[in-house]
């Protein structure tokens, strides 16, 4: 199945109530397959980043079956918390104090058997991150991972690692930051993968109400 296809089949959301139950306990069971987690850590796999206002957490289902998770922040100098700063701080304090803004992603978990059953899921799910990227007019997208996993964003849109992996709290395995100049590829990105590409309805759907300080996407690219 074509990419292009299996977004519009799959059905995203944000989460709330047991869907976001749902998405911890997925988290736990990916994060230990993987044997990324530390050895006490709770089945409920939340921290306290899940609640703050300028974070977003999503579920991509699949049939009615949740398939996928993902959770995004926005981050800028007015709402600069996020995972990374507290592990990144000296490639991330000097961006926020420039003004720049960012787009992160964290907890991105995808189902064992929804993965088998379509290969091109990561995908999908990791679209979210370019739309927010839109929505936001973000100068910057990152992702902190794991260094095996840094050939899928290096592929996909061209991120370059800024940061060495280190440890990184409530897992066992270290991680990387990675990060893309989203305002200077985002046209490249979109011309060379369609799917990313997405309309400001399909955006505003997603992200209004997100806690943002600069002025968002005003449609201008459809």
């Amino acid at each position: 199945m074509a990419i292009t296809d299996l977004v519009r089949r799959t059905q995203c959301r944000p989460v709330e109530g047991q869907e976001f139950e749902d998405v911890c306990r997925l988290r736990y069971d990916s994060y230990r397959r993987e044997g990324a987690l530390l050895q006490d850590a709770p089945k409920r796999f939340s921290d306290r980043f899940d609640d703050e206002p300028n974070t977003r957490i999503f579920g991509l289902f699949l049939d009615g079956r949740l398939a996928s998770s993902i959770r995004i922040h926005h981050v800028s100098r007015e709402t600069p918390d996020h995972p990374s700063l507290h592990v990144f701080p000296e490639y991330l304090r000097p961006l926020l104090d420039e003004g720049r803004v960012l787009i992160d992603n964290t907890r991105f978990v995808v189902d064992f058997d929804a993965s088998r059953s379509h290969p091109k899921l990561p995908y999908v799910t990791v679209r979210l991150v370019y739309m927010a990227g839109a929505w936001f007019q973000a100068d910057i997208v990152l992702a902190a991972v794991r260094t095996e996993h840094q050939a899928f964003y290096r592929r996909l849109s061209g991120h370059r690692e800024v940061c060495p992996a280190r440890p990184y709290p409530m897992l066992a395995k270290p991680i990387s930051l990675m990060a893309l100049n989203y305002k200077e590829e985002r046209a490249r990105l979109e011309r060379r993968h369609g799917f990313i590409a997405s309309s400001h309805e399909e955006r505003r759907a997603f992200f209004q109400g997100m806690i943002s300080r600069n002025p968002i996407d005003a449609g201008m690219v459809a």
